[in-house]
């Protein structure tokens, strides 16, 4: 593996799996303490805000961070420019919720308008803070403050939850409070009171960042859909109560989900430092390779493993959220996948792509949604974001081979995919048949290890030299 991107994923990984471990571990208390009901209005706020976190701050942190990769830019510049789209959108986030008090649209956003300000706030903040010091290559300073951020949220929701008793206030108040630490973080260690002064910016440079990050909009609004709208759709038609137990069903596949965020990140910076349009090293296709296999088997243990787990995690009213987890933690694979094709299409700096991969999947996604959740109920919805996910991916891959010559082996990747989908099905319609069922899964998990048999033995290898390492 290239030097540059181990080292980046060596470090993203300590800054995030530990911490994101814990929060999986705390799935529990939030599942025992907040209602479905509260687990629900938490969701929607997050989703709204996740989705006008792009629109009002034209994405700027996109630009952010592929602008500060650059050697030639005033640094200090692109992060002005970013900081200056960020106050714009939370003025404008005041506007929309003084507006939402007078008319009364959302009696809930209304109930919740504080700590909905200072979410936004917070996490488009963060967002682009946390650009700038990747673009920094201040990798392990954004790390830290990722660990630092989620030691805060999972401590502040033991105190609010389990001391103070605050339910849903205080476990708002906690995601409000990590963000904010993690700003606080990169901005003493990267001295940020330095680089923001009152000053004029550069004009040209503001202009090509807004001309990078407006396709971008479209982009995150494609994926927020295809992310979190099967959530308003189920809310709608099934109740907020099975909304939360949806949401909750994430917890599990977001396993996987560490992994793929850890990769993406490192890969954005290693793509545009290393973009090679021919791939004479063969880097880009070994790397495709090696993270497409790492997902499926990955993928393929969690689907395995996911009623046990669930019973460990969930609490009773929200067990039967294990259902929706095997097509969920599925989509993400394709997600992943688009992602690693989107660091690609970063460093040609054709963010115009980004939003025909991903509006495909999301026009799918709505259409599918209504129709199967209506249908079928919220497993709908979890089928639902898988396939758009698959649509997603399928249009990224067309891309990719048109802006580079890289090789893959898509028939034995699908092949893998069509399993994995079997694999699901099984699990939930032999649910009450446990020999019949966990036969089928053993027989679904050998398949896939065969068919990435280079991969596991690359593994297997790999954790025999350490533990003789170690030995001698």
């Amino acid at each position: 593996m290239n030097s540059y991107l181990a080292k980046n994923i060596g470090l993203l990984t300590i800054g995030q799996f530990g911490t994101k471990f814990l929060n999986f571990l705390l799935v529990p208390l939030y599942t025992n303490v907040l209602t479905t009901t509260e687990y629900g209005i938490y969701e929607l706020l997050h989703s709204t805000a996740t989705i006008l976190i792009p629109i009002l701050t034209i994405n700027i942190y996109e630009a952010v961070l592929r602008f500060s990769l650059e050697k030639n830019e005033d640094k200090a510049s692109v992060l002005r420019v970013g900081i200056r789209y960020v106050c714009y959108g939370t003025v404008i986030t005041a506007g929309i919720l003084f507006i939402n008090h007078a008319a009364g649209f959302s009696k809930t956003l209304d109930e919740y308008s504080v700590y909905f300000f200072m979410m936004f706030f917070t996490q488009a903040t963060a967002g682009v803070m946390s650009s700038f010091a990747r673009g920094m290559d201040k990798v392990a300073d954004y790390s830290i403050s990722g660990v630092i951020a989620t030691a805060v949220i999972i401590i502040s929701n033991v105190v609010f939850l389990l001391c103070f008793q605050w339910g849903i206030a205080g476990y708002l108040l906690a995601n409000i409070l990590g963000p904010f630490v993690q700003i606080a973080f990169i901005a003493i260690r990267l001295k940020i009171w330095k680089l923001v002064k009152l000053r004029r910016e550069d004009a040209q440079l503001a202009r090509e960042m807004r001309k990078y990050s407006t396709p971008t909009i479209a982009n995150g609004i494609a994926w927020w859909i295809n992310n979190l709208s099967d959530r308003y759709i189920v809310t709608w038609l099934c109740g907020m109560a099975t909304n939360g137990i949806y949401s909750v069903a994430s917890k599990i596949p977001a396993i996987l989900n560490v992994f793929q965020s850890i990769f993406n990140q490192a890969w954005m910076l290693s793509s545009v430092k290393e973009f090679d349009e021919e791939d004479e090293s063969g880097f880009f296709s070994k790397a495709y390779s090696g993270y497409n296999g790492l997902l499926v088997l990955v993928c393929t243990g969690i689907v395995f493993f996911d009623r046990i787990l669930s019973h460990f995690l969930f609490a009773k009213e929200f067990f039967d959220a294990w259902e929706y987890v095997p097509f969920l933690t599925i989509s993400i694979i394709f997600g992943a996948i688009s992602g690693y094709a989107g660091g690609i299409f970063a460093a040609i700096k054709r963010s115009d792509i980004f939003v025909k991969c991903s509006g495909a999947g999301a026009i799918a996604n709505v259409i599918m949604n209504l129709i199967l959740v209506h249908a079928i109920g919220a497993i709908g919805a979890a089928i639902s974001t898988m396939i758009s996910y698959y649509i997603t991916y399928a249009v990224s891959i067309h891309y990719l081979r048109k802006y580079m010559r890289i090789e893959l082996d898509l028939v034995r990747d699908n092949v893998a995919y069509v399993l994995l989908v079997l694999q699901s099905v099984f699990l939930i319609v032999t649910k009450d048949k446990l020999m019949v069922c966990y036969a089928a899964q053993v027989f679904f998990v050998a398949v896939q290890c065969v068919l990435y048999r280079r991969h596991v033995r690359y593994v297997i290898c790999n954790c025999i030299e350490r533990m003789r390492g170690r030995t001698k």
